[in-house]
């Protein structure tokens, strides 16, 4: 009996029942500039996985939003996003029908990534460089890329 009664009371202790850290939650500002017009809207994504980092269609993200783009610039908040590592990817939707038109091959649309500046064969995305880490309220700038 008194075996049953350690165990379950060392079982209550390991549970960790009793008041938890408030998880540290910040907001990301994401800016995107050099958009070529202010037709359509831009997509943004925000990934914490790198093997969901970059998605093509946008569908492996942790938080999806989009925005209007007034003088060539587009802006979108996220709020409630916990401290972790991240990557933002967007792209501008100039007809807006929600995909990344392509012709042949490479995207008809601007395309963007967190810390890329230019893209091309040698410099394609990666998570490892795209990424940053959440510790406070940021504001990330993403330059606009057509391919």
């Amino acid at each position: 009996m008194k075996v049953a009664v350690f165990a379950l009371i060392s079982l209550l202790f390991n549970l960790n029942i009793g008041p938890q850290e408030p998880e540290e939650l910040h907001s990301i500002t994401i800016e995107v500039y050099d958009l070529r017009n202010s037709k359509g809207t831009v997509h943004f994504a925000l990934y914490n996985d790198k093997t969901t980092f970059p998605d093509q269609k946008f569908e492996k993200h942790l938080i999806k939003g989009k925005s209007e783009i007034i003088d060539n610039k587009s802006v979108i908040t996220f709020h409630d996003v916990p401290k972790d590592t991240y990557a933002v990817a967007i792209f501008h939707d100039e007809n807006n029908n929600n995909k990344i038109d392509k012709g042949l091959i490479l995207p008809k649309e601007g395309l963007g990534f967190s810390n890329y500046t230019s893209l091309n064969i040698k410099n394609k995305p990666r998570f490892s460089r795209a990424s940053f880490e959440l510790t406070q309220d940021e504001t990330i700038k993403v330059k606009t890329v057509y391919l």
